[in-house]
């Protein structure tokens, strides 16, 4: 009887070990079936470079100053400012009334001297005739030859003091004039540092006029880079998200010592926004030359370099490349890839080197190779 149980419970044990290694067994084989089943490839669109024909940019930046800007001060001194006509950002007309200084005794003067100018006029008239009666006498003994002579030159004198006369009340009604300050040109009031009442002297700035509004564009460039701009070439300047364009009017003739740069003065087109003392970053653009580029998306930036994901088979190879300029959604490639190298268009931040991908249709304008 005792035989019989001990037999019983050696085939339960058994039976349990082969239990539980059929059940571990089952369990490494399921997570082994699963790792076995391969990745869902991701899907990419190819595109290839393209070629077309850019204008050749050359990128600078610099301020935004007047074209020419004119210092108004008053001529004349040691009067108060009566009153200021215009305020900064006003357009004016050449001519027009700026600012008054108070005229103190400037009429009085011009006053008293278009007095004496009257004066003087009458006497020189008076010797005049005196000196014509005398030379009409003259060959004559009713009057002797020095009395001649001392009307002439008294007629002379008269003649001499008409003229200084004239020239005072000429200087004295000039001098008045001066208590109207005018805009000596068209133009935009872009500065004005003068206050009504207060004491000018002759050349003290009251205000500043950008020459007839016109803004331009400072631009600085290596020096190297300053042979290649010449007058009359077209430029594009980006003012925050505004593109504004212009043209080279003027190219420095020499180069600073210390930056190794020169200025480019590039005259603006009006634009909304535009400001004198901005600072802006654009391009002088030259004769056009041939590149190869691709869509901006095929560009991965990291570390500070370019890659792009070169499509082999049903691979992708991590390739580094050299970008150049930008224009639109369109990026140069100026080394680094071939022309009939296929590249995946967009969504590279999820691609790796040597990852397995799935090749669908290229759009349209993709499929024409260069």
């Amino acid at each position: 009887m005792k035989r019989r149980a001990l037999l019983l419970v050696a085939g339960l044990v058994v039976a349990a070990v082969a239990g539980l290694g059929w059940w571990a067994a089952g369990r490494e084989a399921a997570p082994a079936t699963t790792s076995e089943a391969p990745a869902p490839a991701l899907a990419v669109r190819p595109v290839w470079p393209a070629r077309e024909s850019w204008p050749q940019a050359l990128p600078a930046a610099g301020s935004i100053a007047a074209w020419e800007e004119v210092v108004i001060a008053p001529e004349i001194g040691g009067l108060r400012l009566a009153q200021l006509h215009v305020s900064v950002g006003d357009r004016v007309r050449k001519g027009q009334l700026l600012a008054r200084l108070s005229p103190g005794t400037l009429e009085a003067d011009v006053a008293a001297s278009r007095a004496a100018l009257h004066e003087a006029e009458a006497a020189a008239a008076e010797a005049r005739r005196a000196a014509g009666r005398a030379l009409s006498l003259q060959g004559t003994e009713v009057l002797s030859a020095q009395a001649i002579d001392q009307a002439v030159a008294a007629a002379q004198a008269a003649e001499a003091r008409l003229a200084a006369a004239r020239a005072r009340a000429q200087g004295d009604a000039l001098r008045l004039a001066y208590t109207r300050v005018q805009a000596p040109d068209d133009g935009v009031i872009s500065a004005r540092p003068a206050v009504e009442g207060a004491l000018v002297q002759a050349g003290e700035e009251l205000m500043r006029l950008q020459r007839h509004g016109r803004l331009e564009w400072r631009a600085e460039l290596p020096g190297p880079d300053l042979a290649q701009v010449e007058p009359g070439q077209a430029a594009r300047v980006l003012v925050g998200a505004q593109a504004v364009s212009g043209r080279v009017r003027q190219v420095a003739p020499q180069v600073d010592l210390q930056r190794r740069t020169g200025i480019v003065h590039v005259e603006l087109d009006p634009a909304p926004g535009l400001r004198a003392g901005l600072f802006a970053r654009g391009e002088i653009l030259g004769a056009p030359r041939p590149v190869l580029t691709l869509p901006d998306t095929a560009l991965l930036l990291r570390d500070g370099q370019a890659y792009v994901f070169r499509i082999e088979g049903d691979t992708v190879r991590q390739q580094k490349v050299t970008p150049g300029a930008r224009r639109g959604d369109r990026v140069e490639i100026r080394a680094g890839l071939a022309p009939d190298a296929a590249v995946v268009e967009s969504g590279v931040g999820f691609l790796a080197d040597g990852m397995t991908v799935r090749v669908v249709d290229a759009p349209p304008s993709s499929k024409e190779r260069p």
